[in-house]
């Protein structure tokens, strides 16, 4: 803020937030706290790239000023983004009830014995303001599918499936019939293995006193045990 005699100004620095093709406008404030009728007067060194509203005026004992600078659509920005331009805002005592139709050039005239406050205001660009990031919405990327209820109270496709599966690859619970005949199956099991087991052993020992008596087993007995061995496999792929 300048601390000059007169006027109090705000900001001495214009800012731009520079966009190609686009007028950009930037604001700055005249306080007068002096109980002194003060108009003042803004000038610039490049008076077709900028429109001040108002340019001249009056403040007012103890009241303040806004001035609003537009820059003009620049077609190119400048190599090193540097702005050269520069503002002069002059201002001086008038008599009071001075209006802005009372203004002329004369009265910023050092020349004519005025005493003329000035204040020179520098340009600068600064990078326009960034739009904010979307936020997604939902469950963020990469994270594991979870079970949802939907407004109808239905869970979603997820949970369909997880529980479908379950149904399908977990065993379900046995009912008393099924065991009574899984129990009845495993003993006739247990039991043909055994008498299996016997015959074998019965038929080695005949097979030693047949090779000792007569060189061989009799026909009959080897009847026996093929019908025997039949009866046993018929059982175990019951089982």
């Amino acid at each position: 803020m300048s601390t000059g005699d007169l006027l109090q100004i705000e900001p001495l620095e214009l800012q731009f937030p520079f966009e190609l093709k686009k007028q950009i406008s930037c604001s700055m404030q005249l306080t007068n706290k002096s109980d002194n009728y003060v108009a003042f007067k803004v000038k610039t060194t490049n008076p077709k790239k900028y429109c001040v509203r108002p340019n001249t005026g009056v403040v007012m004992p103890r009241s303040t000023c806004d001035v609003i600078v537009t820059m003009q659509a620049q077609k190119e920005a400048p190599p090193d983004m540097q702005c050269r331009d520069k503002f002069l805002l002059q201002s001086v005592v008038v008599n009071p009830g001075t209006t802005a139709k009372d203004i002329t050039p004369d009265m910023f005239n050092k020349d004519s014995g005025n005493q003329v406050d000035e204040c020179k205001l520098r340009v600068a660009y600064v990078p326009p303001p960034q739009p904010p990031s979307p936020v997604r919405e939902g469950s963020e990327e990469g994270s594991s599918p979870r079970a949802s209820v939907s407004d109808n109270g239905t869970l979603n496709q997820a949970s369909d499936f997880n529980m479908t599966s379950k149904s399908i690859f977990e065993p379900q619970e046995s009912t008393p019939e099924v065991k009574a005949l899984i129990s009845k199956l495993t003993e006739e099991k247990r039991f043909a293995i055994q008498q299996n087991n016997k015959l074998q052993q019965e038929l080695e020992l005949l097979r030693r006193q047949g090779n000792k008596s007569q060189g061989g087993i009799p026909l009959m007995y080897v009847i026996i045990v093929g019908l025997i061995g039949i009866l046993l496999g018929y059982l175990l792929k019951r089982i």
